[in-house]
């Protein structure tokens, strides 16, 4: 009975090692080849909810797929197991497989230095969520999560989910309306329009309103109009040109009368320097000699 049942155990043997390199080939063929891909594991905190992600949610930067979520824990499950509960951070900690062919474990470090971070996203109306690994320039308004305990892995700081930002800065709005006091602001409003109206109208005292203002200063600009329309403005500009041909004739005959007395005196300085002269070389002249000629003080050029 033992000679027929071996064949059997053969083909049985044979069916099982079928079956497992047919299994092995579908992982190779499905999985990609990443389970001989060269990996490091990174891992974030977070400190909101990460509901919608599980462990083999992909891992993207900018886009493209460069890993996935291996595993996703409690703080208290993984680092603070001696940690009284209410000293707790409670963080969940999210461990993620990054494909070394797509980044490298030696540029994480400079990478982190540029404001690398990770942030959960989700993949449009599905509702499946994902970790987007990039680069933030406002990283730095989001201060990283403190811990007291040594991580097994790389930690890259995570960023806010933006659903939460979203409903965070919706309630902060909701809030500011609640504190708003609407009747207050009623009433101010009624006042600026009550003021708005006496600007307008007037109050019949002092104050005639802008409207009454503006019909003013329309029948003003009638007037002037009408005024401008008359011969009154051509006999004031001929008026205005007579008095300018007045006055400049006026200014030149002062300027000629002006030019002939400068004139005179000058001419009697010379006679009185001679005269000066004469009396200094020689003095006996003044009393023994001819008397000089007679001096005729000059008359606006005119001797009489």
């Amino acid at each position: 009975m033992s000679n027929n049942s071996n064949p059997n155990y053969f083909r049985l043997g044979i069916f099982v090692l079928a079956a497992l390199g047919a299994l092995l080939a579908v992982i190779l063929i499905f999985g990609s080849g990443q389970l001989f891909k060269k990996s490091f594991t990174v891992e974030t905190y977070v400190k909101q909810s990460v509901t919608g992600l599980d462990a083999g949610a992909a891992v993207r930067f900018r886009g493209v797929k460069i890993g996935q979520v291996t595993s996703i824990n409690l703080s208290g499950d993984v680092y603070e197991r001696e940690v009284p509960m209410p000293e707790r951070y409670e963080y969940v900690v999210v461990r993620m497989q990054i494909f070394g062919d797509k980044v490298q474990l030696d540029h994480l470090q400079a990478f982190l230095n540029d404001n690398l971070r990770a942030r959960i996203k989700s993949m449009g109306i599905t509702g499946v969520n994902y970790i987007e690994l990039d680069f933030y320039p406002s990283a730095d308004q989001y201060p990283q999560l403190k811990y007291k305990w040594n991580p097994d892995y790389p930690v890259v700081p995570s960023m806010p989910n933006q659903a939460d930002e979203i409903i965070s800065g919706i309630q902060k709005l909701i809030g500011a309306l609640n504190a708003l006091d609407v009747d207050g602001t009623q009433k101010k409003f009624d006042a600026l329009l009550g003021n708005l109206n006496k600007l307008m109208a007037g109050e019949g005292k002092d104050n005639a309103g802008l409207i009454n203002s503006v019909k003013d200063l329309n029948v003003l600009l009638d007037r002037i109009a009408k005024v401008t329309d008359k011969d009154q403005l051509n006999i004031l500009m001929r008026e205005l040109v007579a008095t300018m041909v007045s006055l400049r004739q006026t200014v030149t005959s002062v300027q000629g009368d002006t030019t002939v007395t400068i004139e005179n005196l000058r001419q009697a300085s010379e006679q009185l320097n001679e005269f000066t002269r004469i009396a200094s070389q020689s003095p006996s002249t003044l009393i023994w000699g001819e008397p000089p000629a007679r001096i005729t003080p000059p008359m606006n050029g005119a001797e009489k």
